[in-house]
């Protein structure tokens, strides 16, 4: 019944679904109504609320007797969901807990004992959620969260902790993808795009500032809101620019960054995060600045995604013209998600390159991230985009992205009308197709294998 579960799911949110939204619910709802188990892949800007179409997909598949699983690449997002999450659990009786490799052996043997048992609706976690001892008998969807960081196999094993039969499997990035892209690269899936925000989400203002003038201006902007209240972000390029290899050298680094600041902006407090820190320690940091016991968090970009401070409203990249567009977005969407205005400022010194310098022009015009990925697949091409290249995407040897589109969608229609038609190839004339799907299924399987 759709209209029982939009007057649950409106009494568990606290908050409107954008008409994108409701768009994808409903999309999501006519897949997992079906006999067919759903393979879909959910992208959208960052902010535009993955989180809420997915928890309204499980909702949907709790209230019908079954399980449903959310796997996150880390623990700071799964933890992060978890947060989110449990209070719109709590209100519509959904049972649910969240497993990490951090997750107390007893907390943990109790929770495994009551997936097992379907005592337990939704499980939150990350790649423990693979692990030995984790069942869910009564399955009935797979969440995946971020979903490039994840192998072909990983992926599989997730849908196999049940046994209840193949669940359906919904996959979401907040990297919004290209039209094109997204019918190549992901053509086994079924694409779902959420291109609109939430009612009173304002852009950043953005700008580019160069050399040591601009810096000054971005560290007293910076001061000043960290003063009125509110905390910001610093995103280096390196670790430490001594332990680099020389051809990296001469960027800024989040170490004597942080130490700078430190001094700069007393008494305000300054966390560090990177990625040579062990997770505790990373953790720790996180749970300061997110907390309030520090103002300033300086990182590389191990913060890119997964992290929601809603008071955080300043964002600083040094050696901005050094970093992709994709990565640039992801950075300035940690900002300005409590409402309110925000401050984007990307910092350049040194040479830049002609591509760099588009970039920075690209950030500094647009805050749509669909069309920041459209210039993103032109610069750089499919073969680069997303990690494309080193997931298999292939080349076209007669072929371009960028210009063929009606192409592609006439030969991805000629595809499902063939599968539809003939779905085990089993005709004669078939033959030949069924044979290549074979090798690269056979290809795609043992690169999954191998990544994950």
């Amino acid at each position: 019944d759709s209209g029982q579960c939009d007057a649950e799911l409106a009494a568990a949110l606290p908050f409107s679904l954008t008409g994108a939204q409701r768009r994808g619910i409903d999309t999501l709802r006519r897949d997992l109504a079906q006999a067919q188990p759903m393979n879909r892949l959910l992208h959208g800007d960052v902010g535009a609320g993955k989180t809420a179409v997915a928890f309204a997909a499980a909702h949907q598949v709790v209230r019908a007797g079954r399980q449903a699983a959310l796997m996150a690449p880390t623990e700071l997002l799964a933890e992060q969901h978890a947060r989110t999450i449990e209070p719109w659990c709590r209100r519509l009786g959904i049972r649910v807990a969240l497993l990490t490799a951090s997750t107390p052996r007893g907390e943990r043997a109790a929770i495994l004992a009551g997936l097992g048992a379907a005592e337990l609706d939704l499980v939150i976690g990350t790649h423990t959620l693979l692990g030995e001892g984790v069942a869910l008998p009564r399955m009935g969807l797979a969440i995946i969260d971020e979903q490039h960081r994840f192998g072909v196999a990983q992926r599989v094993r997730l849908r196999d902790q049940g046994d209840a039969g193949a669940p359906h499997l919904l996959v979401m990035t907040a990297t919004p993808i290209p039209r094109t892209l997204a019918l190549t690269a992901y053509g086994d899936l079924d694409v779902t795009a959420l291109d609109e925000l939430p009612p009173g989400r304002i852009p950043a203002e953005t700008q580019v500032l160069a050399g040591v003038r601009g810096r000054d201006r971005a560290y007293a902007l910076l001061a000043r809101r960290v003063a009125a209240g509110e905390r910001g972000f610093v995103v280096c390029p390196l670790v430490e620019a001594a332990a680099e290899e020389p051809a990296r050298r001469g960027g800024r680094d989040a170490i004597a960054t942080a130490a700078e600041l430190t001094t700069r902006l007393a008494p305000a407090r300054v966390a560090l995060v990177h990625g040579r820190q062990d997770q505790p320690a990373r953790d720790r940091a996180m749970a300061a600045f997110r907390d309030g016991e520090a103002e300033v968090l300086v990182a590389t970009t191990v913060i890119e995604v997964g992290v929601d401070v809603p008071q955080a409203t300043v964002m600083i990249v040094e050696d901005a013209h050094r970093f992709g567009l994709a990565q640039l977005h992801q950075l300035r969407g940690r900002i300005g998600r409590g409402g309110g205005p925000s401050h984007c400022l990307l910092l350049t010194s040194g040479v830049k390159t002609e591509d760099g310098a588009r970039r920075l022009a690209v950030m500094a015009a647009t805050s749509d991230g669909f069309r920041i990925a459209e210039e993103d697949l032109a610069m750089r091409g499919p073969g680069q985009l997303l990690g494309a290249r080193q997931a298999g995407l292939p080349r076209l040897r007669f072929g371009d992205l960028g210009q063929h589109i009606e192409l592609l969608l006439i030969a991805r229609a000629e595809a499902t009308r063939l599968l539809d038609d003939d779905p085990a190839l089993a005709r004669p004339e078939h033959a030949p197709t069924r044979r290549v799907l074979a090798e690269r299924l056979a290809a795609a399987t043992a690169f999954g294998a191998e990544s994950g």
